[in-house]
């Protein structure tokens, strides 16, 4: 928080991260997605982009010319344009800087360097300033100049090359892995940097170099042990897991798909009585990982039997009865109907001024004391101009209709002034 300025309206809001200010200049998903998770949990979210709008408002799905994948992924942010390339833009972009705890870019490497916006010169209006600079590839090395998307850092990290059937090329995830797990990485972060801050203030801020292909590199167990110690090269396996047995997609009489594991021995134990085959507790391989690992075929065969003669409820009640562990693998028609996700309000329902209520994923984790909230959607574009740059840094209208007229700003909202975020 930046303590040379006194709490304004704009800070007047709930959450764990209530009075924090973040400054949104990323494009896409990975670097945004940071600034979503933080404005979830009360932060003041100012979401930058060019005049001609961010990239994700005419990605993916849409409906009456809105993105709804713009409308998620930038919720709970104020949205201004600025165009950095201006000088007055950057003179602009410092003027927000002083009022900023963090600031988030996704540009290539020396980009804003070249801008005069790079953190040694940001710093110097504001010291405590963290910066999180996401890019596909870091901010060094011989590919930091590189483009970078969640599609490169999910094949370079190898992903791809563990994922999909044995029998079969790689394959890249359906949505934007690469890109949700960086943030997430962003994220825990931005908020050690925070607390680091927070406990030695002299200390100032720092820089924070997100890739995106780390990240994903990071979560695929431990293949660099076991390619160093072992030579042991990690191969794709479908359904099937490399480190335990049964695990897999099993199908039921009525066509319904169901993920299957039991990595515990204990839940292992269970599921063998549950099908009837307690004879196999008694044999010395199944009481281990590996052991089951190789007759996984076995396993499998078995159990595909037992359940491709049953009906999908009747397997996951016996499963439950049982404590053995069994899921449905739903599509979104099937969550949407589950009593699970309606009582835990794993979706809520959230007013849009132009589509009304929009029924979306809600935030998590859930925290006791104080819980993040989705207060509003992704907004239009600039429709926070005025809000910002009247209301936070005392311009005077004219002074956008000029900037507006210079194409430093959108046009068309000069003078809208909508209210503060909240109503605060």
């Amino acid at each position: 928080m930046d303590h040379h300025r006194s709490p304004s309206k704009e800070d007047a809001r709930e959450g764990a991260l209530s009075g924090l200010r973040v400054l949104d200049c990323a494009t896409l998903i990975a670097g945004p997605t940071i600034a979503t998770l933080m404005g979830d949990f009360g932060a003041d979210v100012i979401k930058i982009e060019h005049p001609q709008g961010d990239a994700l408002r005419t990605l993916g799905w849409e409906k009456d010319g809105i993105s709804l994948w713009w409308a998620m992924a930038n919720r709970n942010k104020r949205c201004i344009t600025l165009d950095f390339s201006k000088p007055q833009g950057q003179e602009i972009l410092k003027e927000l800087v002083v009022h900023a705890d963090l600031l988030i870019e996704g540009f290539r490497p020396g980009r804003m360097e070249g801008w005069g916006l790079g953190y040694e010169q940001l710093s110097e209006i504001n010291p405590q300033l963290i910066m999180v600079r996401v890019t596909g590839f870091g901010q060094t090395g011989p590919y930091r100049d590189r483009p970078g998307f969640g599609t490169l850092a999910e094949s370079i990290s190898g992903f791809a090359q563990i994922n999909g059937p044995s029998d079969g090329p790689p394959m890249l995830p359906p949505f934007a892995l690469g890109d949700t797990v960086a943030a997430l990485f962003g994220t825990f972060a931005s908020m050690m940097a925070l607390y680091h801050r927070a406990q030695s203030p002299d200390s100032g801020g720092q820089v924070i170099d997100l890739s995106i292909y780390e990240p994903m590199f990071s979560i695929l167990g431990p293949q660099t042990l076991v390619f160093d110690q072992l030579g042991t090269v990690q191969e794709r396996t479908g359904n099937r897991a490399t480190f335990t047995s049964p695990r897999n997609a099993f199908r039921a009489k009525d066509g319904q798909w169901l993920g299957l594991s039991a990595s515990s021995q204990s839940i292992a134990d269970r599921l063998m009585r549950l099908v009837g085959r307690e004879d196999l507790l008694h044999e010395e391989w199944f009481r281990s990982h590996r052991g089951r690992r190789e007759h996984e075929d076995e396993l499998d065969e078995i159990l595909g039997d037992w359940i491709g003669q049953r009906e999908g409820k009747e397997v996951v009640d016996l499963f439950e009865q049982f404590e053995a562990a069994i899921a449905p693998m739903y599509s979104i028609v099937e969550i949407f109907a589950d009593p699970h996700y309606k009582d835990r309000e794993s979706i809520t329902t959230v007013d849009h001024p132009k589509l009304g209520p929009v029924r979306t994923s809600n935030v998590v984790p859930r925290l006791s004391k104080t819980p993040g909230k989705i207060r509003h959607l992704g907004d239009e574009l600039g429709s926070a101009n005025y809000d910002v740059y009247v209301n936070l840094l005392g311009h005077e209208p004219e002074e956008i209709v000029s900037w507006e007229k210079e194409k430093v700003v959108s046009e068309g909202t000069a003078n809208s002034p909508a209210p503060p975020l909240d109503g605060a």
